[in-house]
């Protein structure tokens, strides 16, 4: 699992960065958090992103190696509206809707 450095957080957590970072180390063990949802760049090319349960991480079989978690949020309705939030301010940035080609840019520090 793949965090992004400025991780989008939803209105209902925290933004105290102790709180985040243990949110995320709960995660990254596999602790089944209920009502917490991660956005991720979609594995497809299809979609933009993908909101996944917490709690769906916690099956041995889920392919997280390759997840890269683009925002984190509390309840499923502060996901949409966190993902929602990164559509906005990439087209604001961009002029369009590319958020993983965006975000990869930002990740290698070519930002625009």
């Amino acid at each position: 699992m793949i965090w992004y450095e400025n991780l989008y957080i939803g209105e209902s957590i925290p933004k105290k960065k102790t709180k985040i970072r243990r949110l995320k180390w709960k995660i990254s063990r596999n602790s089944c958090l209920s009502n917490v949802f991660l956005i991720v760049l979609c594995r497809y090319e299809t979609n933009l992103m993908e909101i996944i349960p917490a709690r769906e991480l916690c099956q041995k079989a889920y392919p997280k190696r390759n997840l890269y978690v683009i925002g984190l949020a509390k309840g499923y309705e502060d996901a949409l509206a966190t993902a929602a939030e990164i559509v906005t301010d990439v087209y604001k940035k961009t002029g369009g809707f590319e958020v993983k080609r965006y975000i990869m840019q930002q990740k290698a520090g070519g930002g625009t």
